[in-house]
């Protein structure tokens, strides 16, 4: 990022560009198809001075001063109908500021939604300014970005000045206040705080200099961390790597977890059709109440864990599935639901009491129907077990801990931004499962919610962030 002394061009320039993925095509007679990220668009009757405007803004920024002075006279109200064609674009027009210094723009707002109105009005004097606590900055290609889910664009800080200014927001301040103490010029000030608050990462007090976002109670439930993944993980944006589709250049990232060499314990299979001794229907299994039991003290048997880990969440098959529009890929089939047949879930046993088994923490093949120790630290194994009894509100570790993990990498690949919330849709559909299938066998399988921290992965041995923790379920017998 070049330095920029506070005198080097107090007058700023207003640009406009259109986003790298944007194409114009030509149409049938005077017709323009635009090609964006949010689909195309056909324009009708587009002038010959607009479409020279609109190929220059393929290029990058761009001033209407610059594109005035290549129009004939003649040319008529072009600025007009170059502004209708831009309002119908705007998901794919990136609007900039720089400074009358000829080096380009300080900062630019990129849209990230299909049709964002830009608005960049100067703050009225002495108005109190900050940044969103929504608000996040970040590095990204030799720029400093700023983002909101809340926002319409994200903002690159491209040069000094930008980076200056809205790091100063902060707090609330005003642009007068800005200037004083950055030593920079009011004007530039003033559009640079302009863009910020016009791409919706600032924030204007009202009058009373009291900010709206400060009192509104439906956004006072929504940590910023939260509702960035909310807004990121529901709509594929074109705002880094692994889109949908994702990087598909590398290997197929394997169906199933590849395990180091090492012993293995069958577990019992069952008879696939029959289950449970009461022959009780999927409504009934659904009436019941989901409470989550005092542990009994009892103990499991291998028959039985192996029996609930077959019915809820062995491997079938293995074959070949494609979600529309995408190459085949490797997939397998198991009782719970998995979007593409991707299954990245993996589950681990941290065993305290099962008749047939010993103690200790375990990674279940679903291919094989087997375990494969994992950790035999008795320390490891009681902290684990402790947290899953806090998590129940009891006072008994429960006979054996489940604890799901997934291979984001086996999701990203195809689902791209998306993997992760989709990977935590496949928790709640494999937790449902896993409490069905106890409640069918006479078992109590519930859901607890555990602080782990990094115990987890540290303890099963986990790739942090290539496998990571997603959810705990807890085995037991009913009192």
């Amino acid at each position: 990022m070049p330095a920029d002394r506070p005198e080097a061009g107090s007058e700023t320039v207003r640009l406009w560009s259109f986003t790298e993925d944007t194409l114009l095509e030509n149409g049938e007679d005077d017709t323009l198809v635009a090609v964006t990220w949010w689909g195309e668009y056909e324009l009708a009757h587009i002038a010959p001075q607009v479409r020279d405007s609109l190929d220059r803004m393929l290029l990058g920024p761009v001033s209407m001063d610059n594109l005035a002075s290549s129009m004939p006279d003649a040319a008529g109200d072009w600025r007009g109908m170059l502004r209708k064609v831009l309002d119908r674009l705007a998901g794919s027009v990136v609007h900039s500021v720089g400074l009358s210094d000829g080096r380009g723009p300080v900062l630019s707002a990129i849209p990230v939604t299909q049709a964002p109105v830009f608005s960049a009005e100067p703050v009225p004097p002495g108005r109190l300014v900050k940044l969103s606590r929504f608000a996040t900055m970040r590095p990204d290609d030799g720029a400093l970005v700023v983002e909101s889910p809340r926002a319409r664009y994200r903002l690159a800080l491209l040069r000094r000045p930008a980076v200056t200014v809205a790091s100063s927001l902060a707090g609330p301040v005003t642009v007068e206040r800005v200037a004083a103490d950055s030593g920079l010029p009011e004007p530039v000030v003033a559009d640079v705080v302009a863009f910020l608050v016009a791409a919706g990462v600032a924030l204007v007090a009202g009058p009373g200099a009291e900010f709206a976002e400060d009192t509104d109670t439906d956004l006072a439930v929504w940590p910023p961390e939260d509702l960035m993944f909310h807004s990121r993980s529901r709509t594929w944006q074109k705002v880094g790597p692994l889109e949908p589709g994702g990087d598909r250049s590398g290997p197929e990232p394997p169906v199933l977890k590849l395990l180091p060499a090492g012993p293995v314990i069958p577990l019992h299979r069952p008879d696939p059709v029959t289950v449970g001794s009461d022959g009780a229907s999927l409504t009934s299994l659904l009436e019941h109440d989901h409470s989550c039991p005092e542990s009994t003290g009892r103990s499991l048997t291998a028959e039985q864990l192996g029996e609930f880990l077959f019915r809820a969440a062995r491997v079938r098959s293995i074959g070949q599935a494609h979600l529309p529009g995408w190459p085949s890929h490797e997939a397998s089939q198991r009782p719970y639901f998995s979007i593409g047949c991707l299954y990245e879930l993996e589950i681990y046993l941290s065993v305290n009491r099962c008749v047939g088994l010993a103690p200790g923490i375990y990674h279940y093949d679903p291919l094989a129907h087997a375990l494969a120790p994992v950790n035999d630290d008795p320390a490891a194994l009681a902290a684990l077990l402790d947290l899953a009894m806090i998590g129940a509100g009891g006072h008994r570790r429960p006979p054996v801990l489940l604890t799901i993990t997934a291979r984001l990498t086996r999701t990203a690949w195809v689902l791209g931004k998306a993997a992760y919330a989709t990977t935590l849709v496949h928790v709640g559909c494999l937790q449902q499962i896993l409490y069905l299938t106890g409640l069918a066998m006479g078992l109590s399988a519930h859901a607890v919610p555990v602080d782990a921290g990094d115990r987890v992965d540290r303890t099963l041995g986990l790739e942090w962030p290539a496998e990571v923790s997603v959810g705990e379920c807890v085995l037991d017998l009913p009192g």
